[in-house]
């Protein structure tokens, strides 16, 4: 007889090691008295660490930063800010943080995130991160796509290719979302018809069925990638009745890459 096999279940920090490492010590059984392992190190420090060895690559710090946000202690964010009030990784970290639990709190909780955000985004203008926490709010609170677009806007100015920003985008456009299925179609395909040479927004549309497939009504039909019945679509590649968010235009060419050198350090 056949064994159903398990599902395969990625852990959310996927293979980056030293995010796990990070974690194995934030889950130290110490660091729920906010010390690390040897009762003598703050548990906020190997977070900090994490972000400086981190630098500039905006795509894996905004990745660090949304699976921290939900793995941290609820003591680790708030004793970094309490011993490094202006350190705007700690800010960042926080507004992350803040952001990502709102939801269950309410609407003083978004307040006080949203603020937080815009926080830490004067304490650091060049990263994305505070402009994608934000994002996350607004989702959270049914924000109206009008509304987030200059939020997104601001992310990609910063890295016009940023993954992260692309994906919570998608969520908006998706018909669980605030958008429909030409919209997500259309803005996945224009996307990865754009991207630079390499990037793996190409896979984004591949990323738009999986949200149609996952999300269809229980017990309704599978929905087609395409609004044509037969699920191909009759309009040529590169051309779109909606090719974008209303108010953005995509940049023309990708950012030059970043030197992975960050100006932030963490404290001793």
């Amino acid at each position: 007889m056949l064994r159903r096999r398990p599902p395969l279940l990625a852990p959310p920090e996927l293979n980056d090691r030293p995010l796990r490492r990070t974690l194995d010590e934030l889950r130290s059984p110490h660091q729920l008295h906010g010390l690390g392992a040897d009762r003598t190190r703050a548990s906020w420090k190997a977070v900090a660490e994490l972000l400086h060895a981190t630098g500039q690559d905006w795509d894996r710090r905004v990745h660090r930063i949304s699976v921290l946000a939900h793995a941290l202690p609820a003591n680790v964010s708030v004793r970094w800010i309490a011993d490094r009030p202006e350190d705007r990784d700690a800010l960042t970290v926080r507004a992350y943080v803040q952001a990502a639990r709102a939801v269950t709190e309410g609407p003083a909780a978004a307040e006080r995130a949203g603020d937080a955000c815009l926080r830490a985004a004067a304490a650091y203008p060049e990263d994305p991160t505070p402009w994608l926490a934000l994002m996350l709010l607004m989702h959270s609170f049914a924000a109206p796509t009008s509304d987030t677009v200059p939020v997104w806007t601001e992310a990609v100015t910063r890295d016009p290719w940023n993954r992260t920003a692309y994906h919570q985008m998608l969520r908006y456009l998706s018909p669980r979302g605030h958008g429909t299925v030409p919209d997500l179609i259309d803005f996945s395909r224009q996307v990865a018809i754009q991207a630079p040479h390499g990037s793996p927004l190409a896979l984004l549309p591949l990323a738009a069925r999986t949200e149609l497939v996952a999300h269809r009504p229980r017990g309704g039909p599978p929905m087609p990638f395409s609004p044509t019945a037969n699920g191909t679509d009759p309009r040529p590649p590169g051309r779109s009745t909606r090719p974008w968010p209303s108010g953005f235009t995509p940049p023309a060419h990708p950012m030059p890459k970043h030197s992975p050198t960050s100006t932030s350090s963490p404290s001793p």
